[in-house]
């Protein structure tokens, strides 16, 4: 569960800013997303070695 602490004069957009940061480092989104439904293992690992492939097909480009 997060917590953001309003701080004295704190306007309100901040706090929201705040708490999108805190819920993305903690990937809560994300694991809600992969829980709406049932995903193989297999298929899993799969869409997981596809994503590292393209992640480091676009970092040699960037670096070329």
């Amino acid at each position: 569960m997060l917590i953001v602490n309003v701080k004295e004069n704190e306007s309100i957009d901040r706090a929201l800013r705040r708490l999108k940061k805190k819920s993305q480092r903690a990937g809560t989104l994300t694991e809600l997303r992969a829980r709406q439904y049932f995903e193989k293992p297999s298929v899993a690992r799969r869409t997981e070695k596809i994503k590292a492939a393209y992640r480091q097909k676009m970092q040699q480009q960037e670096q070329q």
